[in-house]
């Protein structure tokens, strides 16, 4: 069985109950598996130096939608709020088919890859044009990263009253449908699984209330998670309020979706009453810092959420409303807002790793993952702190959040080493960013 050392850490941030931080540790990497962390660990395996550098777990990216990295920086959405932004966004996006979905993918991992993350979740709700969601996750396997994506859904057109063109929405008979496919072709519940399916309506504003009910029996049917965006701006609480005559979180609440299995992306706008019921009911939330920032959403009660108990993880959103898709980065960021809403002392920098690891696995529930620690899943990202970035840094992990570097130098997945010395080792990235380059100047017309 393969084994790898990485040795002679800075230090070693475990993210393990007692959240301890080795010096000078070596991780011994056996067959996928982490099978000890310490001092001194002897092997006749390849051996990584990690010397001048901090080990950390995996990032984790529990809201994504790879599919939008093709459409960054359009000018018509640039300065539009959430609706306007869609708006304006929809119909390029119609045009889009299964090679545009797969380039897309391929440039949104290997950016989250470049930036610390092992495990991350997208959330696909169009199929235009004969795609499908196994286009991004093929993408996820030639790169390698563990994937959890989600099989969303539209069906609430223009002419029916919703948002979206109804070009690109389904049939809710169609769209239950092909969630079965998909989780009976692609998910596997085991420890280690490298693909994990959901079920995703896109928002209360672009489903009925019925497919939302439908999709929380289905998913639970069939032991897999539930996702959606919630709450995300001023916008979609008066829809809330003008559709439904309730709050995002009495929607959610009726219709079965709370509880440990079901996280929502955003969440910006929770009142005190939908954070006790979202900390109650073990609900998880997907913070998006940055996509609020850029679409002037707001920043969300964060600060307020963990104090609760709710569980809290990060995600880098669609690279539309980002429009970047860098984990480390979208760390700082959470740490920074929560700061300018409640003061310098509202949010350290290890607890915003500790959101951007331990949190994201525990929220798409990788009881497996986020942290480093015997019997846990090799996902490890190996960060050079001897460089410019976090040069005179007195605290390196800290420097992580605070200072850089922004990008990996290491990245293992399941032992798998996808990037070294800061370089992806699955992918042709020059290849990938010319294909990426072409579509997106003809999505332009």
């Amino acid at each position: 069985m393969r084994e790898i050392v990485i040795r002679g850490a800075e230090v070693v941030v475990t993210m393990d109950g007692a959240r301890r931080e080795l010096k000078g540790a070596d991780v011994l990497v056996r067959g996928g598996v982490i099978a000890a962390v310490g001092e001194g660990i002897g092997s006749a395996g390849e051996v990584v130096s990690a010397r001048g550098c901090v080990v950390t777990p995996g990032l984790v990216n529990t809201h994504h939608h790879l599919y939008q990295s093709l459409t960054r920086a359009v000018p018509g959405g640039q300065d539009a709020l959430l609706f306007g932004w869609l708006t304006t966004l929809y119909p390029i996006w119609a045009k889009m088919g299964p090679e545009e979905i797969r380039v897309s993918a391929l440039t949104g991992l290997a950016e989250l890859a470049l930036s610390g993350c092992t495990l991350t979740s997208d959330h696909l709700y169009l199929f235009p044009n004969g795609a499908r969601l196994e286009d991004t996750i093929a993408a996820a396997g030639e790169i390698g990263l563990r994937f959890h994506p989600t099989r969303g859904a539209m069906s609430i057109g223009e002419s029916a009253g919703g948002l979206p063109p109804d070009s690109l929405v389904e049939r809710e008979e169609a769209i239950l449908n092909d969630c079965i496919r998909v989780i009976d072709a692609f998910h596997d519940p085991r420890p280690g699984a490298m693909v994990r399916v959901g079920v995703a309506p896109c928002s209360p504003f672009s489903v009925s209330r019925g497919l939302m009910r439908d999709a929380a029996l289905l998913a639970r049917d069939k032991g897999v998670m539930l996702h959606t965006h919630l709450a995300e701006n001023d916008e979609d609480i008066a829809y809330s309020l003008a559709q439904f005559g309730c709050r995002p979180g009495q929607y959610a609440e009726d219709l079965g979706w709370t509880g440990d299995d079901v996280w929502h992306a955003h969440c910006v706008k929770l009142d005190t009453a939908e954070i006790d019921l979202f900390a109650r009911s073990r609900t998880g939330v997907a913070h998006c810092p940055c996509s609020n920032c850029r679409l002037g959403s707001g920043i969300a009660p964060v600060r307020a959420m963990r104090d609760a108990g709710v569980r809290v993880a990060l995600g880098v959103d669609g690279s539309a409303s980002n429009d970047a898709g860098n984990l480390i980065a979208e760390a700082r960021q959470a740490m920074l807002l929560q700061r300018v809403q409640n003061g310098a002392d509202a949010m350290s920098a290890r607890e915003a790793l500790e959101i951007a690891t331990l949190g994201g696995a525990q929220v798409l529930g990788r009881h497996d993952c986020g942290s480093l620690a015997p019997g846990k899943r090799a996902d490890i990202a190996v960060w050079d702190v001897s460089g410019l970035e976090a040069a005179g840094a007195w605290d390196p992990v800290a420097a992580l959040l605070l200072a850089g570097p922004s990008r990996v130098k290491h990245l293992f997945v399941e032992g798998r080493q996808v990037v070294r010395d800061g370089r992806l080792t699955t992918l042709d990235l020059p290849r990938v960013i010319e294909a990426q380059t072409r579509l997106a100047r003809a999505l332009a017309g």
